[in-house]
């Protein structure tokens, strides 16, 4: 996958939007102002921050020591850096995309739910 995949994928998502809040390299994807993906765009390897089930991010982590590690500079208990580009078939980096925006979809508010159809 790459950095032009990866963006269009994280904006594919309803409501998602892409913001710099940490400078004009670091790429946020949030919805609803809140953060579901990570990324350094232009760094090699490609990787990516993204929310995961406690119990997933161990599993995944376990199968894929060399490519998913405990989310760097996040709670480590919550979240994965992802490395894109080295080896992980683009499918599963998909579903570990959309996990990460189900996830954060799933805390908010009812309301704002309803609004991106999903109750």
């Amino acid at each position: 996958m790459t950095p032009r995949e990866l963006r269009a994928l994280c904006l594919s998502f309803t409501a998602a939007e892409e913001d710099f809040p940490f400078g004009p390299d670091i790429s946020v994807f949030k919805v609803h102002g809140k953060l579901f993906a990570l990324s350094y765009l232009d760094a090699r390897p490609l990787k990516v921050n993204l929310k995961c089930d406690p119990e997933d991010a161990v599993r995944l982590r376990t199968a894929h020591p060399d490519l998913i590690v405990p989310g760097w500079h996040m709670n480590k208990r919550h979240w994965n850096t992802v490395t894109v580009d080295a080896g992980l078939p683009d499918r599963l980096v998909r579903e570990l995309v959309e996990d990460s925006y189900d996830l954060v979809v799933a805390g908010l508010p009812r309301a704002a739910r309803l609004r991106l159809d999903r109750p």
